[in-house]
């Protein structure tokens, strides 16, 4: 019994592929941006000395909201604590 494969080689089918791989590649750079965002509040804190708990650690690590982490690099530049980092306006 024969399988009618054309669909795989259609010109939809190679759209959708190429779609999904755009895809994937927008969200892999947000996810490394983000990343990388947690990663520059960490080394500020870190070099300017400030102690961090396991929790506030993994708090920056596991946040995945880029407006969070540019606000938190923000602060990291002048916070004395992490309670300032963290603080709500």
């Amino acid at each position: 019994m024969a399988v009618d494969l054309s669909f795989f080689r259609s010109e939809t089918s190679q759209r959708l592929r190429s779609e999904g791989r755009a895809e994937g590649k927008a969200e892999g750079k947000a996810e490394g941006r983000v990343e990388g965002q947690a990663e520059a509040v960490l080394l500020i804190l870190d070099r300017r000395g400030l102690p961090l708990t396991d929790e506030a650690v993994h708090r920056i690590r596991t946040c995945t909201d880029p407006d969070t982490l540019h606000h938190w690099l923000e602060r990291a530049i002048t916070a004395t604590t992490t309670e300032e980092l963290f603080a709500q306006e």
